[in-house]
């Protein structure tokens, strides 16, 4: 007996389910589009008339740049010392093969109550270098050296066919 009505059990929920999917109309939609079509269509805005971007011209372009020193009135100081030149025939140190601008100073260390700078050229290699040595480009002696700073003195063209002296200076690269 329980048999027969476990069968029932079963047959009785899919029957149920097949009445419930009596083929559908879709009258509702079809009505409900042909009431849109009857409708007037909606007048939409005209677009905002903006006025046309007008670029910005920069011409301070060629200015000096505000992060560097004014140079126009060291050279001027400078410039009356005219019996300055570089020495061609001596023989150039490592560093001077690079821009002053690629060297940062990395450090300083002392040995025998001497202080050494220490310098990172762009190749990545460190050199050590105290007073009296040369760096970049431009003839640069080393003046002076603290913990902090290098002062260099650079020889550079003056234009005229003459050279006048130009300080620089090199601080230390704190990362």
């Amino acid at each position: 007996m329980l048999f027969r009505y476990g069968r029932l059990l079963v047959i009785l929920p899919f029957s149920v389910i097949l009445l419930a999917c009596e083929p559908a109309s879709h009258q509702d939609v079809i009505d409900f589009i042909a009431e849109s079509k009857r409708k007037q269509p909606g007048k939409i805005k005209p677009l905002p008339v903006y006025r046309p971007y007008k670029p910005h011209v920069y011409d301070a372009a060629v200015l000096r740049s505000p992060f560097e020193p004014p140079v126009v009135e060291q050279q001027k100081k400078i410039a009356a010392k005219s019996n300055v030149k570089p020495d061609l025939n001596r023989q150039k140190q490592r560093l001077e093969s690079f821009d002053f601008s690629a060297l940062s100073m990395v450090g300083t260390i002392e040995k025998d109550n001497v202080l050494w700078a220490l310098i990172r050229d762009p190749k990545g290699s460190i050199e050590r270098v105290r007073q009296g040595y040369y760096l970049g480009k431009n003839h640069g002696r080393i003046e002076a050296l603290t913990e902090q700073k290098i002062d260099v003195i650079e020889i550079v063209p003056n234009g005229s066919n003459g050279w006048l002296e130009r300080p620089n200076a090199m601080t230390i690269n704190e990362k």
